[in-house]
């Protein structure tokens, strides 16, 4: 891992956000990752997210685990707080500093390993406590830092780079989520920077659980022929179901369709998302009719896109457990430790 620090030197004239800040400002040190590899996109789109959301970097904690996407949170917003965890223990992390401090953005960075296989268990478990965060999974279907063996999301008909047979069918992290409660599901793909940008803006305002499956090729071990998520197939086989725009509380809302339907999403803070359905028939509200048609395209080996699933009223872990208002971490000490006579009413509680 690199922490060569990209120049600082920039035009005088680059474009500034609300606080005064550059793009140059919200990026990292510089990449390690192959050329061309589609998490060095993603990265990309996270920075300009943030830039356009004039997200202060002190607001939000990046957390990762192990892989080659958890490398990639030392790319972008350099100034911000951030946590390296252990192989599949992210969500725990997470879980554990947004109890502790509500105040922050959190988002967390993951990939199919990471989330799908030794993390599988502690994903869904934050999707099912409602963690507020944004949970990223940079989606190559590959162990990319362990020479290209299939991950549990790779499709079953998608043969490694030497023709080798997946035998095992996939694990659908968007459809998992939709299951377990998660009140925001999107996927996207790691070329796609217009819908990408806006889902990703939309996920940071979000309150709850937010899923990102972002398919990122694998351009050393998963980006050939056989391959269903290569460049080449993403693109001749990506569906989506809707156009995002996102929209801050501060701006007027306009809507310039004359096709299909306009869905208005609103977040806890104001700001709004404006989804144009691009088949009148899928509503993104109704997590039945977005598990089955997740189910109906893949079927015909298609790669559905977009907001897929959301819920504007679901209440995170701190409505769930009513917490106080204060975060923890800013509690005095007589609170946080009340003495055994405190403790022994809460023993009497639990007898």
């Amino acid at each position: 891992m690199t922490y060569i620090k990209k120049p600082t030197i920039q035009h005088p004239a680059s474009r500034k956000n609300a606080l005064g800040l550059t793009r140059r400002a919200y990026e990292g040190v510089l990449s390690t990752l192959c050329a061309g590899c589609g998490h060095d996109s993603i990265s990309a789109a996270i920075v300009e997210a943030c830039f356009q959301l004039d997200l202060p970097a002190h607001r939000l904690a990046k957390l990762s685990g192990i892989g080659c996407s958890s490398k990639t949170p030392n790319y972008f917003l350099n100034q911000s707080h951030g946590f390296n965890g252990v192989h599949g223990r992210m969500p725990a992390v997470a879980t554990g500093a947004n109890l502790a401090n509500k105040d922050l953005i959190y988002l967390g960075i993951s990939g199919d390993g990471d989330t799908a296989s030794i993390g599988l268990g502690q994903f869904s478990h934050a999707i099912r406590r409602r963690v507020n965060m944004i949970y990223i999974v940079e989606n190559n279907g590959t162990y990319g830092l362990t020479k290209g063996q299939f991950s549990a999301t790779n499709d079953r008909e998608s043969r490694g780079k030497k023709g080798e047979d997946n035998m095992f069918d996939s694990i659908d992290l968007c459809r998992l989520a939709i299951q377990l409660g998660a009140g925001f599901v999107a996927r996207s793909f790691s070329g796609d920077k217009e819908q990408l940008v806006p889902l990703i803006k939309a996920a940071i305002r979000y309150k709850g659980f937010a899923l990102l499956d972002i398919i990122s090729p694998c351009v050393t071990f998963n980006n050939h022929e056989a391959s269903t998520k290569s460049y080449d197939y993403i693109r001749d086989h990506s569906e989506a179901v809707d156009k995002l725009d996102f929209v801050p509380e501060r701006e007027e809302i306009t809507t310039d369709y004359r096709e299909g339907e306009t869905v208005y999403v609103t977040m806890h803070d104001g700001s709004r998302m404006r989804l144009h359905k691009l088949s009148k028939e899928y509503d993104p509200r109704d997590p039945l009719r977005a598990s089955s048609t997740l189910r109906e395209r893949y079927a015909e080996g298609e790669v559905v896109t977009g907001v897929l699933y959301v819920d504007e009223s679901a209440p995170d872990l701190h409505d769930l457990l009513n917490t106080v208002e204060t975060p923890l971490n800013e509690a005095p000490m007589d609170r946080l430790c009340p003495g055994s006579a405190e403790l022994q009413k809460i023993n009497k509680i639990l007898q």
